[in-house]
């Protein structure tokens, strides 16, 4: 229950054991408050009835968290709080709350409860001088957030899921958020979703998620600050011929994260970025807006070109043949070390590929994390393999059935020498335990191995003829 009143089961108990050996309560206030600060707040308020000396502890908790969830949630023996008990427990854990700094306040609830008290709940908040805020809030009508928020000397951290437009006032300064989340929040126009980037001074990790961007057409996120930034955007339900999207230019010259999922039905282009060292790109594709989608993906490839460690997935690779025309200026992917291909390879996705490794000259690490199709058809005079680059050190190669492509494949590999250190090949989990097949597996690869076997993992090595091959390594199946 949420009541602050409420006794502890077993209480003369409690206090009996507490006044013979009660070596926390003489801990400094600091240490009880960290506590504290790791169990919920109705949980805190609780405490109150230790004795005297905790019985104000609670009114300067630096973490507050209150979330509804409770109400829709059967505990055993007990009767689950209704939403007056709920809103009124709310009010008096900020009505007798001292005035010291709140570090973190989460609040998670059903606006329709009643706007107003939950309007003023984040006003508290903000008078607090709250560091961190986390909102996810459930709207039936629009709601206004208090305009206290977006001019917060004290917030670092800032979340907000809600399912309405974000109303945004005139005036946006943040001059200490460093973290800001957007969920499922409808942007509202051009000007006042650039002027919320722009007010985040010293920004450093930008999250949207399932985000709207209906109502834009242009937008830039400009931030020289800005280390991180997620994108992932909501699933395209309209229809074929629409046409909608708005093209959003990320001008941040010191990011070195990027991770994008979704359909890319918006066009996104990065500029001014220095040394992005890592990247996660997944893209779906509808069969109806290939191409549209192909132009973007290859928009956005060209910004992250100075990437250090790509890793993409899906249909991303595949957007490449739809993108054909535009192909022909792809970038050189000269800092790209790292290429982890998650997504399985197939038909329509091998040509691609190949063209993509062409462009990334000092590649040293590839990993297929998920194999090859099973209808996958390669022979070995299918693709270029000369003009492959000779640097990689290490291939992986997961989910394998030692079909005929993927023995082609691996085969071309050594053939033409392009791995240099280990070859790395996981078993898919049904020949996971089938030695036999694992051994006329080497020997399909033309290896006669030394077979070493170590738990799970089975080594395969041999010494190849490096004018030949090469290779110097190992090869690994597990």
């Amino acid at each position: 229950m949420f009541c602050s009143t409420l006794p502890f089961s077993n209480q003369s108990t409690v206090s009996g054991t507490m006044s013979n050996s009660d070596d926390i309560s003489q801990l400094p206030d600091c240490i009880l408050h960290h506590i504290l600060s790791f169990i919920p707040t109705k949980d805190d308020v609780k405490t109150s009835i230790l004795s005297k000396r905790w019985k104000n502890l609670w009114t300067s908790v630096s973490n507050l968290d209150f979330d509804d969830a409770l109400l829709y949630k059967e505990i055993e023996g007990e009767d689950p709080p209704d939403e007056i008990c709920f809103m009124n427990f709310v009010d008096r854990v900020l009505l007798f709350r001292d005035t010291s700094t709140i570090h973190k306040f989460r609040l998670s609830c059903r606006v329709c409860f009643n706007p107003s008290r939950i309007h003023s709940w984040i006003s508290s908040a903000i008078i607090h001088n709250v560091h961190e805020l986390d909102l996810c809030l459930f709207v039936e009508d629009p709601f206004l957030l208090p305009q206290s928020i977006f001019s917060s000397i004290s917030l670092t951290t800032l979340k907000i899921e809600m399912n309405c437009v974000l109303q945004l006032p005139s005036f946006i300064n943040y001059p200490h958020l460093k973290t800001l989340h957007l969920s499922l929040i409808t942007f509202p126009d051009d000007e006042l979703t650039q002027k919320l980037f722009a007010g985040c001074l010293v920004l450093e990790e930008l999250v949207l998620l399932d985000c709207e961007w209906t109502n834009l057409k242009n937008v830039m996120i400009s931030s020289s600050t800005l280390k991180r930034l997620t994108i992932d955007d909501l699933p395209y339900f309209g229809p074929p011929d629409d046409s909608r999207g708005c093209k959003i230019i990320i001008d941040a010259m010191n990011l070195v994260f990027l991770k994008y999922t979704g359909y890319l039905s918006n066009e996104i282009l990065l500029c001014g970025v220095l040394e992005l060292m890592k990247a996660d790109i997944s893209v779906s594709i509808l069969h109806e807006r290939q191409k549209e989608v192909a132009f973007h993906v290859v928009d956005l490839f060209n910004g992250i070109q100075n990437v250090g460690y790509l890793r993409v997935s899906k249909r991303t690779i595949e957007s490449f043949v739809f993108a054909d025309n535009k192909v022909v200026h792809f970038p050189v992917f000269e800092n790209l070390t790292h290429l982890e291909l998650s997504m399985k390879i197939g038909n329509s996705t091998i040509e691609a590929l190949m063209k993509f490794l062409n462009s990334c000259p000092n590649l040293q690490s590839l990993n297929f994390t998920e194999g090859f199709q099973h209808d996958m058809c390669l022979k070995e005079n299918d693709l270029t393999w000369s003009t492959l680059p000779k640097c990689l050190k290490t291939l992986k190669f997961k989910n394998f059935h030692g079909n005929d492509s993927e023995i082609c494949f691996l085969k071309c590999i050594l053939q033409h020498g392009l791995v240099s250190d280990m070859m790395n090949i996981c078993w898919c989990d049904y020949l996971l335990r089938d030695q036999k097949w694992q051994k006329e597996g080497a020997k399909l690869l033309d290896v006669d191995p030394f077979l070493l076997v170590l738990d799970r993992w089975l080594y395969f090595l041999k010494d190849l003829d490096e004018a030949i091959y090469r290779f110097l390594g190992s090869f690994e199946f597990c």
